[in-house]
């Protein structure tokens, strides 16, 4: 421990760390970190275990509520020296159950408690249903939870699961859990690098091997999994970025990820503003959807361009939106409260004496949207039928 100048001891980082995670506890509801994963064996319970061994070495008291290793070495070797809560014996129809013990886990009450499987399925007979609320009595006691769950057991997204794998999965968590957590990791690995860790025997016994290949653990199932986690754990952490924006007051845009918005009319023009954003949002990798403001009814003939630009704006797979009153005001309440990086829109087709009494949407823009980059783009001359 080093000294301060008046010869105080000055801690170290780890024991201000330690000493932050004990005042959070004394101060509520415990903190909440879940691992996640895509399928068995990409590593979540090791992850964890891990996490907990570099806590306990910083000097937190860290106990294991229930870990399920599945004799898995690599997995076992983690669990070190960390205390075990032992489990709780439960007898349910002639047979004998082990479960986590949560009163011996408030009795002892640690400042972290490691939780496997959050989607478990306690057996009948126990105080709660599912091992999720179990975790939440812990959080509520001021104990903070690692936790681990794969992707595939969010309520939500239950028919996704079954229209990719067949299959229903039967335990299931709210989707609040993991809105609620204050922290989640994806647990990654390849497709490919999973397969070789099941063939090597490394997951599951030989003899279940064939069947798991078979079944859940064919590629393009791991492939489509993979991807439901990356984008569940992205649009957590936009949601985050968003929320400490708000609560830090941050008006203008962070471009952690561009997002283009085109402002499509009832133009012909706007078919080519479409097709501009869409190249812009692939060659940037971003995100593109087409906003229309609806502050008049339309005539026919416009409301068949409309649905020209409706067409165009799915075959490229476009979104668009809908918004109703001033358009100018709209379009920058919209770009203010999406993030957006990017505008693009058409050269306004009102003249100088129209711009005058009501005012240059472009302009306006520009005003108010001072760090989002604005492209005017050209527009052909439209036949005077419109």
């Amino acid at each position: 421990m080093e000294k301060g100048g008046d010869n105080t001891p000055r801690p170290t980082p780890d024991e201000i760390l330690a000493r932050v995670m004990r005042q959070e506890t004394k101060s509520g509801r415990g903190r909440h970190k879940i691992f996640i994963g895509f399928a068995a064996g990409v590593g979540k319970t090791y992850e964890m275990l891990s996490e907990a061994n570099r806590r306990k070495q910083r000097g937190q008291d860290v106990v294991i509520g229930f870990v399920e290793t599945y004799g898995r070495k690599g997995t076992e070797g983690q669990i070190g020296d960390l205390e075990i809560i032992p489990r709780k014996v439960i007898e349910y129809r002639g047979a004998t159950f082990e479960e986590m013990d949560v009163d011996a886990i408030l009795t002892r009450h640690p400042e972290m408690a490691l939780v496997d499987e959050l989607a478990h399925t306690n057996v009948p007979g126990s105080t709660r249903e599912k091992r999720w609320q179990d975790v939440e009595l812990l959080l509520d006691a001021g104990i903070n939870v690692l936790s681990t769950m794969n992707v595939q057991h969010l309520e939500s997204l239950n028919d996704v699961i079954h229209d990719i794998t067949g299959v229903w999965v039967r335990e299931t968590v709210p989707d609040r859990i993991i809105r609620e957590a204050n922290e989640y990791k994806m647990v990654d690995i390849t497709p490919r690098a999973l397969l070789h860790r099941l063939e090597r025997g490394d997951i599951y016994p030989s003899d279940k091997i064939g069947q798991a290949l078979q079944n859940w653990f064919r590629e393009g199932n791991l492939n489509a999994l993979r991807e439901i986690a990356l984008r569940e754990i992205a649009h957590e952490v936009d949601e985050d970025l968003a929320d400490y924006r708000r609560e830090h007051r941050i008006d203008k845009p962070w471009a952690v990820h561009d997002k283009i918005m085109v402002c499509v009319s009832p133009n012909r023009s706007s078919l080519r503003l479409i097709r501009r954003g869409w190249r812009i949002a692939q060659r940037l990798q971003g995100d593109i959807v087409a906003v229309y403001v609806m502050n008049q009814s339309l005539s026919k003939n416009e409301a068949a361009i409309c649905q020209d630009n409706l067409e165009l704006a799915q075959r490229l797979n476009v979104p668009v939106v809908t918004l109703k009153g001033n358009v100018a005001d709209e379009l920058i309440r919209y770009s203010r409260e999406n993030d957006i990086t990017q505008i693009v829109i058409g050269h306004s087709t009102r003249s100088r004496w129209q711009e005058l009494i009501h005012g240059s949407v472009i302009n306006r823009l520009m005003r108010a949207l001072r760090m989002i980059d604005i492209l005017v783009v050209s527009t052909p001359h439209e036949p005077a039928d419109r």
